[in-house]
């Protein structure tokens, strides 16, 4: 079992990474082996300490050889729940799981925003996970939104499970091809139903269906840890980057704005911190 699971390899994820090296303790960090989209995207950074007028690739690249001269790797994982169990937590991934006594959120902002009913419905027909969930709709009518087109293997491998998919691509050029499959161009509006989902509301029309799985890059923080606060979105956390989880800790841009990279860098050195004293406080 390992002292920390860091997830998110943004600047915050990256940070955490470091102080727990230099602490000495034992932790995994999951995520993006390129690190984070957004950070190669930008043209130009201005506002981070010792590194004025920097591009967003070059800072990037400045990362990665910190974290190689560190020695610290990144185990590239998708992470579809965390669960609190106890006196540790769980970590489930798209095709394995791990175990730790503390986590440090470092997710980011998710860039889709959640439809209404899709986390009402979480485990009572909506699901994340195609590898997961997928054998529990074998023969049944599924949707299957998709967010980016990295993900359509899912999309594939789930149509060979359904008798139905309804694929709905939220981005252009999409390849998904089956004779199960048909597609709907629009938005989805909300997810509706009883005890389980029933039907998806897009603009015009509903579909009926046993089952919807958002195919997402990223899951908001609340979608991950059951029972985790938010506001407005975002993670709530005090000063020392403490959830309302005991061992469960968050930094970076989930956390709220700013959405800066030198706030990243603090929340997840004082996040790190906070683990060590909380192992301490555990011994």
């Amino acid at each position: 079992m390992y002292d920390c699971i860091i997830i998110g390899t943004g600047v915050a994820g990256i940070s955490a990474a470091l102080t727990l090296r230099a602490r000495g303790k034992s932790f995994l960090l999951l995520g993006s082996p390129s690190l984070s989209s957004k950070i190669g995207a930008a043209e130009l950074i201005n506002n981070y300490p010792g590194l004025p007028a920097i591009s967003g690739d070059a800072f990037r690249q400045a990362l990665s050889v910190h974290l190689q001269s560190s020695e610290i790797e990144i185990t590239p994982a998708q992470v579809t729940g965390v669960y609190d169990m106890g006196d540790h937590f769980g970590v489930l991934c798209a095709s394995s799981s791990f175990e730790a006594k503390t986590i440090i959120l470092a997710t980011g902002v998710e860039a889709v925003k959640p439809i209404e009913g899709e986390l009402e419905f979480l485990g009572r027909g909506v699901s994340y996970c195609a590898t997961c969930d997928g054998m529990l709709y074998k023969g049944k009518k599924i949707v299957v939104v998709c967010t980016s087109k990295s993900m359509e293997d899912e999309a594939e491998y789930l149509s060979s499970l359904a008798a139905e998919v309804t694929f709905v691509p939220l981005y252009k050029g999409a390849e998904v091809e089956g004779a199960n499959i048909n597609y709907i161009n629009d938005m989805p509006r909300a997810i509706k139903g009883d005890m389980r989902v029933r039907r998806v509301v897009f603009g015009k029309i509903e579909v009926e269906c046993d089952g919807v799985f958002m195919l997402k890059t990223a899951l908001a923080p609340s979608a991950l840890v059951p029972g985790l606060k938010s506001r407005e979105g975002h993670v709530e956390v005090d000063r020392q980057c403490r959830t309302n989880l005991s061992g469960l800790f968050a930094a970076g841009d989930c956390t709220g704005r700013p959405y800066q990279y030198a706030k990243a860098a603090g929340e997840g050195n004082v996040a790190a911190h906070s683990v060590c004293d909380y192992l301490s406080g555990k011994k």
